[in-house]
């Protein structure tokens, strides 16, 4: 079938070195935001919550703490009704820890990522009677007497029973950060403003500051 003389014409009049330089230039962005997100998380996002079920949070653990030589050599989350959530650790300095708290900050923005738990139960597993002491003393002093129980390249603070994990280290060396779509980072699209546990799961409060076209653009790679 021969085609319109129109469509020939217009086809003739396109640049098509540029056009492979723009795909050439999108083609990275798109298999970023293809490996990170759904078209329903991303959408979830822009529209202010996320919800992320233990499993994933699960499954991200296992891939960090099985990619180094740390003192934490595993870790699993589960969230609860309450609000509550259940920390277990096994560590080579301390054993198995088992830690239960509430999430009292849950921060992602340009200047700063960083979540704050309150821990309000503690137990040393294979540590007998003296778990039953460590139990009542708080985090800060349980790690002054048995040495750190972070993740090494993850900078934590720990006072009294309260412990700050900072994540832009983290987040800073992804592919979210090196990675921009019209001049915006992929890392930066959206703000965590709080987190709530459910059970099963943890709904993020998020906003999306960019302007419509990136969004728009972002959603239509996941169509």
């Amino acid at each position: 079938m021969d085609l319109p003389v129109a469509i020939i014409e217009a086809a003739q009049n396109i640049d098509w070195g540029q056009v492979s330089e723009v795909i050439e230039d999108y083609g990275p962005v798109v298999q970023v935001i293809q490996h990170t997100w759904s078209h329903q998380s991303l959408m979830d996002i822009m529209n202010g919550s996320i919800s992320v079920p233990d499993s994933v949070i699960n499954d991200a653990l296992e891939h960090r703490l099985s990619s180094g030589d740390y003192n934490v050599k595993a870790m699993t989350v589960a969230s609860h009704e309450n609000g509550k959530i259940d920390i277990k650790a096994d560590t080579k300095k301390l054993g198995r820890i088992e830690i239960s708290g509430t999430i009292e900050e849950m921060v992602h923005n340009m200047e700063d990522s960083h979540v704050t738990f309150k821990v309000k139960e503690r137990a040393l597993k294979d540590h007998g009677l003296a778990s039953w002491f460590i139990s009542r003393m708080s985090l800060s002093m349980v790690q002054n007497i048995f040495g750190k129980i972070e993740v090494e390249d993850i900078p934590t603070i720990i006072k009294g029973n309260r412990v700050t994990v900072d994540l832009k280290p983290v987040l800073e060396n992804t592919e979210l950060a090196t990675t921009e779509l019209r001049g915006h980072r992929l890392l930066d699209l959206f703000r965590v403003e709080s987190a709530t546990p459910h059970e099963g799961y943890i709904t993020v409060k998020t906003k999306v500051d960019v302007p419509d076209d990136v969004k728009e653009m972002a959603l239509n790679v996941l169509r």
